[in-house]
């Protein structure tokens, strides 16, 4: 077994070596390591200065998250990184650390305990902690501002977002940036260094955060708490400010945010470990894709596509049709370019990917197509059969379905194991998630391939089965059939979409039906008509025989001006209301949520989903769950299984057979 951290002396200069692969995380075995190799060092008279580097592809990633879910957990205790940091600070000699990959959260605040940093071009550096619910525990909020400035510092720690190495030079971070090798520029600038400069011993000076703040939304604490903890360092001695920031890091990481975005963190990367897909399965090679349809969806699909370095053929039956979606492709690029995201060549280079065109040709070498055309079985079956006829054999033939029977559209192919859903969100360039649906034929192999396509799509591949919905939509339904019966009951659209962005959603219920179109719902309705003798709301009905499509005609739960600016509206009041009774938001809230985890338990208990951190990673990247609350399937264990059974009774709902397990057990989803 290879050292986690390694030293040695090179013409004067000690070397220490990190090497915890994949991203060197800062585990207690590092820590250990790095005291022990700067003890030795600083007693080495033979070393006139230190260089600490980082092996593999990084500097050092951050520390150990698992260490914090076993702290939280009551297994264990927060590393001891200030004994090893102010090892390296109080070292005689300079110590020069040399970045190369990421330096991020206790990467950064191991380089800042540092007395010079020397980077690559391509580095970053940044402390991403409240990704995570936290704030930097190991200097970072007394640090950082010593070198950036507290307002700097301040923006770094509460929006956890990393910066360029010329940045990090340009406002104090690092010293110096090399186009060279990293290692010999690091020993270089370390003979030349005169004395040890100790980050603890600059000065800071006050500033003024107050737009930081302003710009802080939702409920979030940990960004608050980080701001508080920067602007102590300017307030307090550097030890008084560790002692604080200590204090406030523990305080943060047993919060619920923190178990619940430590809980999306680990989801996200779960997800990726299909239970019985063998992990060795191999996958086909993309190297050419082609979509059809390029109206919103499809034109999405082809711009993430070509974003990754995939080159499309992107068709469309009708000349203007596949001209709007170019100009739709070209005007969010030009977005790009104007917002600084990209480079006009850039720009241009990824148009240039895209082959628009109106028959098939090339369609025999692509690699895998991907349909997204009107969302009606019928017009699917006749796409694949065609396609079917021009895709050589081992192309996947993949729907942008949201809601229909894959195994129906596959069922009209001559090779149904090459047929897999790939359901993108809106817009699909943007949006993070893909359900990938397993039909009953779908081989492996194609599994394989669709999630590795997502992950090199930069998106969140979850594979799901076969059933009306899939996972995501089919929980969505009574999610916002509760929304609009509240609505008919006698609460006012405002009220029903401002008690769940309350409780953290990205977006109220019916505001999300009016930018997607009531007229998409009421046609899901009539493909998927309820069940007889349940109590369904009326509301998409009545909004779409009243030509109340929502934003695109400038009217549906809400009233919209020329620029979708929406404003409550008393006539969809007339229209739709058949009661007056005041209703509490907690009543919203729990009638809406507990809808969705009603119907979560369904998904499971059926096999739909294989597991809940599945379904709680759809909702946080493709729904806009708050992450703060992990995902409806963790956010079920904080009321709690029983509570919510009960809720639903009286509720006059049927229990999912799960829930009622659960609540009888006095288990969770979390013990699933």
């Amino acid at each position: 077994m290879e050292t986690l951290v390694s030293y040695s002396v090179r013409d004067g200069v000690g070397i220490i070596v990190i090497n915890n692969p994949p991203v060197n995380a800062l585990s207690s075995g590092v820590l250990e390591g790095l005291k022990n190799a700067m003890d030795a060092l600083e007693k080495n008279l033979g070393a006139r200065a230190v260089v600490v580097v980082g092996g593999g592809r990084t500097f050092v990633a951050g520390a150990d998250i698992n260490q914090f879910v076993e702290i939280i957990s009551g297994q264990g205790t927060i590393p001891a990184f200030h004994p090893v940091l102010d090892a390296i600070e109080n070292c005689a000699k300079p110590v020069v650390m040399a970045i190369h990959g990421t330096a991020l959260g206790g990467g950064l605040e191991l380089a800042m305990a540092g007395h010079y940093r020397v980077a690559t071009r391509e580095a970053q550096v940044g402390q991403p902690e409240v990704k995570i619910g936290l704030i930097p525990g190991a200097g970072g909020t007394q640090r950082l501002p010593r070198l950036a400035g507290i307002a700097k510092a301040a923006e770094m720690c509460a929006f956890g977002e990393p910066i360029s190495a010329k940045e990090a030079l340009a406002v104090g971070i690092i010293d110096k940036i090399t186009d060279g090798d990293l290692l010999e520029a690091a020993i270089a600038f370390a003979r030349e260094a005169q004395r040890p400069r100790r980050t603890r011993d600059l000065p800071v000076m006050p500033a003024d955060i107050s737009e930081i703040r302003k710009k802080l939304r939702g409920k979030l604490t940990a960004p608050v708490a980080a701001l508080d903890a920067v602007e102590a360092s300017a307030a307090l001695p550097f030890e008084e400010g560790i002692r604080l920031e200590a204090e406030i890091f523990e305080r943060c990481l047993h919060s619920d945010q923190c178990k619940a975005l430590i809980h999306a963190f680990f989801a996200e990367r779960a997800v990726g470990k299909i239970p019985d897909l063998p992990k060795n399965t191999p996958v086909y090679p993309i190297r050419q894709a082609a979509v059809i349809g390029a109206g919103t969806m499809g034109g999405g699909i082809a711009m993430a596509l070509s974003n990754a370095g995939i080159p499309v053929f992107l068709k469309d039956a009708e000349q203007a049709a596949l001209d709007r979606g170019l100009a739709t492709i070209r005007k969010n690029y030009e977005r790009s370019v104007k917002s600084g995201r990209l480079t006009a060549a850039a720009a241009e280079e990824r148009i240039a990917r895209i082959s628009p065109q109106l028959g098939w040709a090339g369609f025999e070498h692509a690699d895998i197509i991907i349909e997204a055309v009107f969302e009606s079985l019928a017009i699917k079956k006749q796409v694949f059969a065609e396609i079917d006829k021009v895709a050589k054999r081992d192309c996947i033939l993949a729907s942008n379905t949201s809601t229909l029977d894959i195994d129906a559209i596959a069922a009209v192919t001559s090779r149904p194991q090459m047929v897999i859903g790939t359901h993108f969100f809106s817009p699909a360039n943007v949006m993070r998630l893909v359900e990938v649906v397993r039909g009953k034929a779908t081989e492996n192999r194609v599994i394989a391939t669709a999630t590795a396509l997502a992950k090199t799509l930069k998106k969140v591949g979850v594979v799901v089965r076969n059933a009306s919905g899939f996972v995501g939509n089919r929980m969505m339904f009574p999610y916002m059939e509760q929304a609009q019966l509240l609505v008919e009951e006698g609460a006012t659209p405002e009220q029903v979409d401002r008690a769940l962005t309350d409780f953290g959603m990205a977006m109220g219920p019916l505001a999300v039906a009016d930018l997607s179109g009531i007229d998409v719902f009421w046609r899901i309705e009539q493909e998927f008509p309820p069940p007889v003798g349940s109590k369904q709301p009326e509301a998409v009905d009545k909004l779409y025989a009243a030509g109340r499509y929502g934003q695109k005609t400038g009217a549906g739960f809400y009233k919209y001006d020329e620029n979708r600016k929406p404003t409550a509206d008393p006539e969809v009041l007339a229209l739709l209301q058949k009661a007056h009774r005041a209703i509490a938001d907690d009543e919203i809230v729990e009638r809406c949520i507990y809808a969705l985890i009603n119907e979560g338990a369904k998904v499971l208990e059926e096999g739909i989903a294989s597991r809940a951190v599945d379904i709680d990673v759809i909702y946080l990247t493709g729904y806009g769950f708050p992450a703060y609350r992990g995902g409806p399937m963790f956010y079920a264990d904080t009321p709690g299984p029983k509570k919510i059974r009960e809720r639903v009774r009286e509720f006059g709902w049927k229990p999912a057979p799960l829930l009622e397990r659960l609540a009888e057990e006095g288990k969770t989803f979390g013990s699933l």
